[in-house]
C-alpha cells in the first residue's frame, strides 16, 4: 500500500499557536493560546500547549501537534532517567539540548518549533528559543509560533530587565492578547505558568476575561462583538 505523506502532513493538526516565555528575577513565565487548528477549522480551542518535561522545567510547544508531544515525551523520558542516574534534577540547558538535538537530527522530517524554560539549582531561570530546524538560543524572552510576527516590536518597545513576577505576568498576558487578536490561527484562552524556585503556579485567563485593545469601528451592518457575544453559551474547561 502506498501511502501520499505529502498528502498526510498537508491535513495535519497544528498548533497554529502564538507562545513566549519571559525570564524575571526569580524564575520564568511561560504563556500560550489554546487554539489547535486542521488547515482552517479549529480542531480544539482548549488546548494546553504548556508542557511538563520535569520539576521545574517546561516547554511551549508550535507547529505538529503530534510532532511537538513525540518529542516532548522523548525529553521527558530522558530526564527521568538522568535525575534517575545523578541523583539531582537536570539543568534547564540539559533539557534544552535534548529538544535542540532531536530537532536538528530530524529537521526534515518534523514541523517543531519549542521554547524551553524554567528554574534550576545551577543557573537559576533561563529561557532557551528551539525555532523550526533546530537552532538553540539563549535568551531573555522569546517568542514563537505565526502569532508572534504580529508582536515583535510590542515585545522590543516593552520589555525591561529587572521586572518582578507581577510586571512579567502582565507583559506575557497583554503580549500573548494581542497576538491573538491579530491572528487567525491563535485564540482561545491563555494559559501561564510561573516558575520559580518554590514551585511551578498555573494561571488561566478565559477568552471573555482578555485585555482588550483597539481594534477599530464595526462596519456599517456589521454585528458588534458585545451582541455576538450575548447569546454565548459558557463550557466548562479544565483549568
Amino acid at each position: 500500500m502506498e501511502v501520499d505523506i505529502g498528502r498526510i502532513k498537508s491535513g495535519e493538526v497544528n498548533l497554529g499557536t502564538s507562545i513566549m516565555a519571559v525570564q524575571f528575577k526569580d524564575g520564568v513565565i511561560i504563556g500560550a493560546d489554546s487554539r489547535t487548528t486542521t488547515g482552517s477549522y479549529i480542531a480544539n480551542r482548549v488546548t494546553d500547549k504548556l508542557t511538563h518535561v520535569h520539576d521545574r522545567v517546561y516547554c511551549c510547544r508550535s507547529g505538529s501537534a503530534a510532532d511537538t508531544q513525540a518529542v516532548a515525551d522523548i525529553v521527558h523520558y530522558y530526564l527521568q532517567m538522568y535525575t534517575q542516574q545523578f541523583g539531582h534534577p537536570p539543568p534547564v540547558h540539559t533539557a534544552a539540548t535534548l529538544f535542540q538535538k532531536m530537532c536538528y537530527e530530524n529537521k526534515d522530517a518534523l514541523s517543531a518549533g519549542i521554547i524551553v524554560a524554567g528554574w534550576d539549582k545551577a543557573n537559576g531561570p533561563s529561557v532557551y528559543n528551539i525555532p523550526v530546524g533546530g537552532g538553540l538560543f539563549k535568551q531573555q524572552w522569546a517568542i514563537g509560533g505565526s502569532g508572534s510576527t504580529y508582536v515583535y516590536g510590542y515585545c522590543d518597545a516593552t520589555y525591561k530587565e529587572g521586572w518582578g513576577k507581577e510586571e512579567t505576568i502582565e507583559f506575557v498576558k497583554n503580549t500573548l492578547a494581542l497576538a491573538m487578536s491579530r491572528d487567525g490561527s491563535s485564540g482561545g484562552v491563555i494559559r501561564m505558568c510561573v516558575i520559580t524556585e518554590e514551585g511551578v503556579e498555573r494561571l488561566f485567563i478565559p477568552g471573555d476575561q482578555l485585555p482588550q485593545f483597539w481594534e477599530g469601528k464595526p462596519l456599517k451592518g456589521s454585528v458588534s462583538t458585545k451582541e455576538a457575544r450575548a447569546d454565548a453559551v459558557p463550557i466548562d474547561v479544565e483549568v
